[in-house]
């Protein structure tokens, strides 16, 4: 299936619902960061902030001071926001990359 620029746009508003739907329930994380994704076979990015345990503010266009960074293609964007594909196995395998500071990064699992 080719994945378009729309439908990765999509599936970050998608996760961001679900965030949304999940953040009451986890508590209020102690998180506010700038985000940066870039579709790496697309040749896309969106940017948006992380901030109370939701993903707000989803914007086309990258941020390259962005303090967190998700480098993936379309389809495996698409897999993960699905729950098709597990983000420790995709990091593991290099499917995805996230730049970000390892505190950040502990954090950042308690959303996943």
């Amino acid at each position: 299936m080719a994945t378009t620029v729309d439908d990765c746009r999509q599936a970050l508003h998608d996760l961001a619902a679900k965030l949304d739907a999940n953040a009451e329930a986890r508590g209020k994380l102690d998180l506010d960061r700038t985000l940066a994704c870039r579709i790496t076979d697309l040749g896309a990015a969106f940017h948006g902030r992380i901030t109370g345990g939701r993903l707000v503010d989803i914007a086309d266009g990258d941020d390259p001071k962005a303090k967190i960074a998700l480098v993936t293609t379309g389809d495996n964007l698409l897999a993960l926001v699905r729950g098709e594909l597990d983000i420790t196995r995709a990091l593991a395998a290099r499917q995805i990359s996230i730049k970000a500071n390892p505190f950040d990064l502990l954090k950042l699992r308690k959303l996943l």
